[in-house]
């Protein structure tokens, strides 16, 4: 009988040994893959290129001009290779066309992108490099307060590269490309008084391409 008992205070043992060994195994990798989480605010400086509307009425061209951006992301580390990134890319621009003279052949436009998203590099998160993408909306905002501004569905997917110049300073090197659905035979830039629009497209989308140089505080 005693020898059974000590059986089994052995069996236990063992097992809690085991259990707790296997606890302590599951916290320490936490605490390493918490520590190895990663986040970063970055602002960039770029210049986004591309962008053409087709009237449907007069079927001229209206492009937007290439022109120098701004943009700003915040990455929430979410595992050693991935963080979820909101991102906010502005640019000033012109739509320049036929349309406008004689008057003139530019007319002044805010494009500006508000995404939610992600990165995942194919390393770790703290360098080297990444793919890049998001799903939100595109703002279109003429220069004429007297014309109505325009919201379109849009995302953007790209690929960049991580260079760490600190313990918690990094350049980032990036290019995107963006996409806008827009419907076929729409009008956009209305004034609502006058029952007058600046443009009808012919198209479903507007496709631009940006290159961006950040600097990134990681924490």
């Amino acid at each position: 009988m005693r020898n059974l008992n000590v059986d089994i205070t052995v069996s236990a043992a063992r097992i809690l040994v085991g259990v707790c060994g296997t606890v302590l195994s599951g916290l320490m990798c936490a605490t390493s893959m918490a520590q190895t989480l990663e986040s970063a605010v970055t602002a960039y400086g770029g210049y986004r290129m591309g962008g053409q509307f087709t009237d449907s009425t007069t079927d001229q061209s209206v492009d937007v001009k290439s022109h120098a951006s701004y943009a700003l992301a915040v990455d929430i580390g979410f595992d050693p290779q991935s963080q979820i990134e909101l991102f906010y890319s502005h640019q000033k621009t012109a739509l320049s066309s036929g349309l406008f003279a004689p008057t003139t052949n530019d007319f002044p436009l805010t494009i500006e992108y508000f995404h939610i998203g992600g990165t995942y590099f194919f390393d770790l998160v703290d360098r080297g490099g990444y793919v890049v993408g998001g799903l939100g909306a595109a703002y279109l905002r003429p220069g004429d307060s007297g014309l109505s501004s325009d919201t379109r569905f849009s995302g953007n997917l790209g690929f960049g590269y991580m260079l760490p110049i600190g313990p918690h300073v990094a350049l980032r090197f990036e290019a995107r490309g963006y996409g806008s659905l827009l419907d076929n035979n729409t009008s956009l830039f209305c004034n609502s008084a006058k029952g007058a629009c600046l443009v009808t497209i012919k198209g479903n989308g507007l496709y631009q391409g940006e290159a961006l140089v950040g600097l990134s505080v990681r924490f």
